[in-house]
């Protein structure tokens, strides 16, 4: 496995979760500016890996893995933070996880079909506003005159709805593969027994 700059920063971004979950726990105001701090640079690391990944290069197996995977933890892990300290509602944490595991498991089994799916920009947009919502929701304080709590709430409704959205495009885009005939073949060539 190659230790590339794009590697080492998502790695932080799995090392910085153990930090968030810590530092939610602090008293009052200085648990917010800190969890918000924590969140804010780790989402930070999920664009800059990706960005340096391209620029030099440096795309690896490892890297395609695990992006995804600390993009997600992080996501999940501050949800349930949130909705354990009364921040954020749990059907908005349960749309959002449970989108992220189905489509996972959607993309898995399509990339065991050799089918390719790509990213959509609603996606993007439904990412970008999950993560903006979430850091406003930790940092839960009042800045000039402006609730960070209740603009989060906002943004996490608006980046549920295009959750369900994103997750609908994919599905309706796999649909196909997925209502096609059963593969008769194993792997070494022979039929399969009708089951």
């Amino acid at each position: 496995m190659q230790w590339t700059i794009s590697n080492k920063l998502t790695m932080g971004r799995v090392i910085l979760i153990p930090v968030l979950m810590v530092v939610f726990y602090l008293p009052d105001s200085m648990g917010h500016w800190i969890s918000a701090l924590v969140f804010v640079l780790a989402a930070a690391t999920d664009w800059l890996d990706g960005y340096l990944a391209r620029k030099r290069g440096e795309i690896t197996p490892f890297g395609r893995f695990l992006d995804p995977v600390a993009d997600k933890l992080l996501v999940a892990t501050a949800l349930v933070l949130l909705v354990s300290g009364g921040n954020a509602p749990a059907v908005l944490a349960v749309i959002i996880i449970g989108r992220e595991i189905t489509i996972g498991a959607l993309r898995e089994w399509l990339a065991e079909r050799s089918t390719v799916v790509h990213v959509s920009l609603i996606a993007k947009w439904k990412t970008a506003l999950q993560m903006a919502a979430i850091s406003a929701l930790l940092l839960h304080e009042t800045i000039l005159g402006l609730s960070m709590h209740d603009t989060g709430l906002i943004l996490l409704w608006l980046a549920a709805a295009l959750t369900l959205w994103s997750g609908y495009e994919y599905i309706r885009d796999a649909w196909p593969e997925l209502m096609s005939r059963p593969d008769l073949t194993s792997p070494t060539g022979e039929k399969k027994e009708d089951l």
